[in-house]
């Protein structure tokens, strides 16, 4: 079952090399977090598995990697600038700063100031004169710059309604108050894709993807049956939503959002175009007096259209941490003792196969399990380690917690017969193969 408790995955992560506290030896950087060597593997594979999923099995998504420094111009027509705060409040009690939604029960209501709007961008400066004309943000979203590249992507690829261009990326937001381990901080990476289609049908493309997203998460371990579909009402829709259906999923510290389906409408292609009165643009748009193209494209009828997108985004991280409290169980086992097993869907654990030889200082066993290791590893399915402790029960515990779907033994046997045993981390079942057959059966295993 899911962790009861964050300290319970917090403490994992930590001891099990997952994620660190960035900067902990000089007391932190709150919201910031570094991934360490599993939790690198785990959010590349998460990742992966996402990018194969838009861009690999879909022949109507393309990529983009897009620059983190956003030009200043863009978040005014985007509507950033005006609109991307939170209200913040001060205690005068505890002398702290919350967002107004956010305010711990210790601070009395009399003690808080009036709420005043707050900024979430991260301001910096393009160049080495440090005035108004150099400003530029880190992006606070990876979609603009898929909206302002738009014409690019269509020039280049001939694409033809409906298409998506798909982006995995860094973001950033300084949030008031940062909180609850991994899933709201101030530096992450989101999977978003923006889907055009042509006015009219986005109504249907919106409900396709919120089920295909659906699918998704459930592939990746995240039960169905564990997400919940929020309409969120009209009066809290985003300036530039038609309609937003969050996946919301229970974390250990409650049912949040896990990713977001939104319909843009035809917003941000009509506010980044020129000589929009020409361009019959439904959404209420800001006049562009600075952009130099129009970002429309032929729609069935030969007629040029600003598409309406359908925009799925999800942050890596709220992804990960719910990957992991689903796969996160103890389990009772037979002799009164427990263990703490990670069951990762194959393809998402950080490591794949474990080669453990019986006895750390025989030469022949360690020279033939870093064999086994290479050739492994050369099938290309992740990462293979070896495990040489000496110590067989403890490595086999080790490597439940921390996801390993197989270990493989080598021991004295191996040198007779070329036998290996496979245990396998679910149902900690072993079996003896021959060495000849172990490529085949691993991959059949991790796929």
């Amino acid at each position: 079952m899911p962790a009861s408790k964050m300290d319970e995955l917090v403490a994992l992560c930590k001891r099990r090399g997952f994620i660190y506290q960035s900067a902990e030896i000089y007391g932190g950087l709150q919201g910031v977090y570094d991934y360490g060597p599993l939790g690198v593997e785990l959010k590349n594979n998460l990742k992966s598995a996402w990018w194969q999923s838009m861009v690999y099995e879909n022949d109507d998504i393309e990529g983009l990697d897009a620059s983190i420094l956003t030009k200043s111009v863009i978040l005014d027509y985007s509507g950033h600038t005006e609109t991307f705060s939170d209200p913040m409040v001060d205690c005068k009690s505890c002398g702290q700063r919350f967002r107004e939604d956010q305010v711990p029960e210790y601070c009395k209501k009399e003690d808080l100031t009036e709420p005043r709007q707050f900024n979430l961008m991260f301001k910096t400066n393009v160049g080495p004169v440090d005035d108004e004309s150099s400003y530029a943000y880190l992006r606070p979203e990876t979609a603009q710059q898929i909206f302002t590249n738009f014409k690019n992507v269509v020039d280049s690829t001939s694409r033809n309604l409906p298409f998506g261009i798909a982006q995995i990326g860094k973001a950033f937001r300084n949030e008031i108050t940062p909180r609850n381990f991994i899933f709201r901080v101030r530096e992450f990476e989101q999977m978003e894709l923006e889907y055009f289609v042509a006015p009219g049908d986005d109504d249907a493309a919106h409900s396709s993807w919120v089920q295909k997203r659906l699918q998704w998460w459930e592939k990746q371990g995240v039960p169905i049956e564990k997400i919940e579909l929020y309409e969120v009402p009209t009066d809290e829709l985003a300036h530039y939503s038609k309609k937003t259906v969050d996946l919301m999923y229970k974390f250990p510290h409650g049912l949040e959002e896990l990713e977001g389906i939104a319909n843009r409408t035809d917003f941000d292609l009509g506010s980044h175009s020129k000589k929009q009165s020409e361009l019959n643009i439904n959404a209420k748009v800001k006049l562009n007096k600075d952009s130099n193209s129009k970002l429309t494209i032929k729609n069935n009828d030969n007629g040029m259209v600003v598409p309406f997108v359908i925009e799925p985004s999800a942050g890596v991280e709220r992804g990960m941490l719910a990957v992991l409290n689903e796969a996160f169980t103890i389990e009772s086992l037979h002799d009164n003792k427990s263990r703490i097993v990670l069951k990762l869907k194959p393809h998402l654990a950080p490591i794949k196969a474990a080669i453990i030889p019986l006895k750390k200082n025989d030469k022949n066993l360690v020279d033939l399990a870093k064999k086994i290791r290479s050739m492994l590893q050369e099938v290309g399915l992740g990462r293979i380690i070896l495990e040489n402790t000496g110590n067989i029960g403890k490595s086999y515990r080790k490597q439940d917690e921390i996801g390993t779907p197989l270990c493989i033994t080598v021991d004295f046997e191996t040198l007779e017969d070329n036998s290996v045993t496979l245990r396998d981390r679910d149902s900690m079942k072993q079996v003896r193969i021959n060495i000849k057959d172990l490529e085949k059966i691993f991959m059949e295993k991790i796929k």
